[in-house]
């Protein structure tokens, strides 16, 4: 069974909870992320996504230098324990339906996992799987 912290993001981006919309999003875009941690002093209080920017920023037309993401960010955070399978990551954000969680080491937020870390885990799951069973099919024996 294969657990939330083998395909974790460990050390994941963060950012304080007065920066700007602005900010954020060059933030996300230089590190090539889809979601930053919020951070009040030295505890993640929430988590900003670019779908938080688009949606609860962007189509307001709020100003994003004025506005902060402490007012546009998804808190608290949804966790799940590093140690709990893959299978329960997939579960958990389609119920609460999310696309980013906190992962989890004894309470401690230690990395996230997106579904984008999913795909990608599925996808070397399947591609693994069918070379699995193409190495071990059995030849067919035709009568001439």
């Amino acid at each position: 069974m294969s657990t939330v912290k083998q395909i974790t993001t460990k050390r994941p981006k963060s950012i304080g909870h007065k920066t700007s919309i602005a900010s954020a999003a060059k933030a996300m875009r230089q590190a090539r992320v889809g979601s930053l941690l919020v951070k009040k002093g030295k505890q993640f209080i929430g988590v900003v996504t670019d779908t938080d920017i688009v949606r609860r920023a962007v189509a307001t037309g709020k100003p994003l230098g004025k506005l902060t993401v402490e007012k546009i960010m998804t808190s608290p955070i949804c966790t799940i324990e590093g140690s709990q399978s893959v299978d329960d990551a997939q579960d958990m954000m389609a119920d609460l339906g999310v696309r980013h969680l906190g992962v989890t080491k004894n309470g401690e937020i230690t990395g996230v996992v997106s579904v984008r870390d999913l795909l990608s885990f599925y996808k070397r799951y399947a591609q693994s799987k069918i070379s699995t069973e193409v190495m071990y099919e059995e030849p067919k024996i035709t009568q001439d």
